[in-house]
């Protein structure tokens, strides 16, 4: 299994992850939860959305097979909703409605807010071109950023502002535009073959 370790299997998967969840981006909504309910639990809600996001990496697949879609086709609709959530950061605009929550309880942080359709799309994604063990270490890492963030979300929007979080918004958005891109190339050509 150690072998099967790969550095850049792990930094793009992990940079892949890290574009989709979008924790930087959703600050201000992390912000805005924790005005309106107080604490958030930073620990629960990382831990839990990790759980999510391992269990779909694995019963991922399996999901997909009982309901007759393979994993290219999957990939291939997972980069549509990547193509969405990207033009929703770049342009600023919201595509999906989602009702305002009430607590900022694991339901509206861990899930969808950081493991959410776009980032569970993007694992099944992720298996047609890496090792699921590169995917697995990819996600903890990301869990590490996303715990932090929740963390440290006050001082961060001190430091950066409003501006700064909005040009990371959109930059991380023409990241995931690209990536898009690729996962559709990529896939599309083996549900022809």
């Amino acid at each position: 299994m150690l072998e099967l370790l790969n550095a850049k299997q792990i930094f793009t998967a992990g940079m892949i992850l890290f574009a989709v969840i979008d924790i930087i981006g959703n600050i201000p909504i992390i912000i805005d939860l924790r005005k309106k309910v107080g604490h958030i639990q930073s620990e629960k809600a990382s831990i839990v959305a990790g759980i999510l996001m391992i269990v779909f990496l694995f019963l991922g697949k399996e999901i997909l097979n009982l309901i007759g879609i393979d994993v290219n086709s999957f990939a291939v609709a997972g980069a549509f909703i990547l193509f969405f959530l990207a033009l929703e950061m770049i342009l600023g605009i919201s595509l999906y409605k989602d009702d305002e929550p009430e607590t900022a309880s694991i339901v509206p942080l861990a899930f969808p807010l950081i493991a959410g359709a776009g980032t569970m799309t993007t694992l099944v994604s992720l298996q047609a071109e890496y090792e699921t063990i590169n995917i697995i270490v990819a996600i903890l890492l990301n869990l590490i950023v996303v715990y932090a963030v929740l963390k440290a979300s006050a001082r961060i929007e001190r430091v950066l502002g409003s501006q700064g979080i909005s040009v990371i918004r959109k930059v991380f958005g023409v990241i995931l535009l690209a990536i898009a891109v690729k996962l559709f190339a990529t896939n599309i050509q083996s549900l022809f073959i």
